[in-house]
């Protein structure tokens, strides 16, 4: 199928990232200060699991050297093939020390999102997380839960399980926050640790509670901190910069490989690494804080017809977790996972027993019919919803109109001879619920996953994988095996002459704008 000029707006939005880089995710200089903080908490009533001071100290008292490293991997945006064909291009070949293939943690926004690819992500045991539904900055109450919604008709996500939150440019303030203990959210991940840990001044700190307010983001964010805003039980886990030779004021945030590293005007990706792994040096040989891959995955995907990412960039990041992982005790994880160690934290020793590290599979006959976020179970059952602007497909009926804000649930589609499909209840998992049918194929005593987690090696050492490599320094790329909808199907592409029109189209109209501003 290709994309006419229906499909524009599709095309505009996926591009759109490339101009937005600069102010999407990105900081110029410490956010925050002791001063401007003026953070205090009392350690003797703040008690974990369901509070914690911001401390750049290992939760539970634990000894920096009994703490495994974490690197946590997020995407934002909207969720499509060529989407996970980006973060799969890090991940799927990689193995934490337990055996387990890392998860990550996708902030979805829901416009030209595929929502049968969310289910699909979300049941292979990533996170799936808010980012509003249009993504926009400083949102109000119906984008935020909105998104709840639409996530939980559309992709059959249980709203127990979306509990994290990232503002859109990470522009938020006192009242997002506020918005989201209001609907229950467990954590925010919008705000930066924008001092280095070897600095005395530093804002690394390991997640903490809002009981006392914010200790992030003191000096943009002029209605936070000092205090406010008291939360109890919301989390905040912090986005934990990289650093060049600048130190303080070469931070680098999301999309790190994207920015020119130690003051020059040009990207060189021996540079980054350098930095990159002199940053999770500081991390490991300290306190061990996590440390983030914080991407936009258009940027580096490869199967987006027009971006053509720098192929050394993608190896030179391979090799960073490639040199990542040759470390002891270091694991890739979402923010789900950092976060359950962080609220019951045990040190490297009973790791082999920590159940969120864990993986598993969800035990559902490969002979049965069910459109559930598995292969082998759903070919053929998916319901293509062919709006003009992001068609999608769903296993849960296609909506009379596409959601929006002010309807993220709108009234399902029912073609003549048809039966409208049952949404995901509170009671039943996604893998194992039939949205044809209208049942859950097994009982919370019957539905079993298969757990393919293996011991941990000696002292921690990753003993399973991962890697691919030297290739960076070979200046040889490996074959990435593109990520295929479960339905086989091909999704809206751009036929060639139609990318360089729509590209100019964006440069003039963003050159537009800047004539226009200079007038005003």
């Amino acid at each position: 199928m290709h994309l006419t000029t229906a499909f524009l707006p599709l095309a505009l939005f996926a591009l759109s990232p490339l101009f937005a880089s600069a102010q999407d995710g990105s900081i110029t200089g410490a956010t925050s200060s002791p001063e401007a903080a003026g953070y205090s908490c009392d350690a003797s009533k703040c008690k974990l699991p369901d509070c914690n001071c911001a401390s750049t100290n290992p939760p539970g008292g634990i000894k920096p050297s009994d703490t495994p490293q974490f690197i946590v991997f997020t995407a934002d945006d909207a969720v499509q093939s060529y989407t996970l064909d980006s973060v799969n291009q890090f991940l799927a070949h990689r193995k934490n020390p337990n055996g387990c293939t890392p998860k990550m943690t996708y902030f979805t926004s829901l416009n030209y999102t595929n929502y049968t690819l969310v289910t699909d992500w979300y049941v292979a045991g990533n996170e799936i997380a808010d980012h509003t539904m249009t993504h926009v900055g400083t949102p109000s109450t119906a984008e935020i839960n909105g998104n709840l919604i639409a996530l939980n008709a559309l992709a059959g996500i249980p709203l127990s399980s979306i509990t994290g939150f990232r503002a859109p440019f990470l522009s938020y303030n006192a009242q997002t926050l506020k918005n989201l203990a209001a609907a229950s959210f467990t954590y925010d991940s919008s705000s930066a640790a924008s001092v280095p840990v070897t600095d005395p001044n530093t804002d690394a700190y390991w997640p903490y509670t809002l009981d006392y307010g914010m200790a992030n983001n003191c000096l943009t964010n002029t209605d936070t901190c000092k205090g406010e805003p008291k939360l109890p039980g919301l989390w905040e886990i912090p986005m934990y910069a990289f650093f060049d030779s600048r130190g303080v004021a070469g931070p680098h945030l999301m999309d790190p490989w994207l920015d020119a590293a130690d003051g020059s005007t040009r990207v060189n990706n021996t540079a980054t690494l350098e930095y990159m792994k002199a940053t999770f040096t500081d991390h490991y040989n300290n306190n061990r804080q996590p440390i983030g891959l914080y991407t936009h995955p258009i940027h580096l995907s490869t199967t987006y017809p027009g971006v053509s990412p720098d192929p050394d960039m993608i190896d030179m990041i391979n090799a960073f977790l490639d040199w990542a992982q040759e470390q002891q005790n270091v694991w890739i994880v979402s923010n789900e996972q950092l976060l359950a160690w962080v609220r019951n934290p045990v040190p490297i020793t009973q790791l082999d027993t920590f159940s969120a590290l864990k993986c598993s599979t969800p035990q559902v006959e490969a002979s049965q019919q069910i459109c559930n976020g598995m292969p082998q179970n759903e070919a053929g059952l998916l319901s293509h919803c062919q709006f003009q602007d992001f068609p999608f497909y769903t296993c849960y009926g296609c909506p009379k109109q596409g959601p929006s804000p002010s309807n993220p649930n709108p009234e399902q589609q029912v073609d003549d001879g048809q039966k409208p499909r049952y949404r995901l209840p509170s009671n039943c998992s996604t893998p194992f619920w039939d949205p044809i049918a209208g049942n859950c194929i097994c009982t919370s005593n019957t539905c079993t996953f298969a757990d393919n987690s293996r011991p941990i090696g000696p002292n921690g050492a990753n003993l399973t994988g991962g890697g691919i490599g030297g290739i960076f320094d070979n200046d040889t790329s490996p074959a990435q095996s593109a990520y295929v909808p479960f339905n086989n199907s091909d999704l809206p592409t751009l036929p060639r002459g139609v990318l360089p029109s729509v590209l100019l189209a964006c440069v003039g109209a963003f050159l537009g704008s800047l004539t226009l501003f200079a007038r005003l």
